[in-house]
């Protein structure tokens, strides 16, 4: 993956990057939204230091560590990636109350027109305010979208410091044991 430029990290605020999804998935993850890193390159998670690609390989839902342009390889594995909001910001403080709520409610169509299993939100922040959830914590949620089961998974970003690596890949591992049952 070729690193994008400033000029390019500037032209990607508020593009959008395609989803990775198909009917019926193991898992759907959903961010907060891209970073400018993710809209310049049309990968989620692309940043480097980002751990989302790291702690799906150490949670056991990959056989080994996939780069950000390698993506499209999930599908096979049953698992996607989308968004709570579609537009490409330099930071997640940017997005609005509003925006987060109605990207809630994009969501909310999103799982129940593709109908994954589970809905792995990787951000507790985010959800808390696009499902007025704000006691939300870590782990399964008792609230569903229809047959979709709900998981929050810590925010992978290296400013994240409050979770470690190992962290991450053992909650994402709860994830994929449940996934599996």
């Amino acid at each position: 993956m070729i690193r994008p430029t400033r000029e390019q990290l500037a032209a990607a605020h508020g593009t959008t990057i395609d989803d990775v999804i198909a009917p019926d998935l193991r898992v759907l993850f959903c961010g907060i939204n891209p970073g400018l890193y993710s809209g310049a390159t049309g990968y989620h998670f692309a940043r480097p230091g980002n751990r989302f690609w790291p702690a799906l390989h150490g949670g056991g839902f990959t056989p080994r560590r996939l780069d950000p342009s390698e993506q499209g390889e999930l599908l096979r594995l049953g698992l996607g990636i989308t968004n709570v909001v579609a537009r490409a910001t330099a930071r997640a403080d940017e997005l609005t109350a509003g925006e987060l709520r109605a990207g809630g409610a994009e969501l909310a169509r999103k799982v129940g027109r593709y109908r994954p299993r589970w809905l792995a939100v990787v951000g507790i922040t985010a959800y808390r305010t696009a499902f007025d959830r704000p006691k939300a914590t870590v782990g399964p949620q008792p609230e569903r979208f229809g047959d979709t089961r709900v998981w929050l998974l810590p925010n992978p970003s290296g400013l994240n410091a409050h979770w470690t690596a190992t962290t991450l890949a053992e909650e994402f591992g709860r994830l994929r044991e449940a996934s599996q049952l």
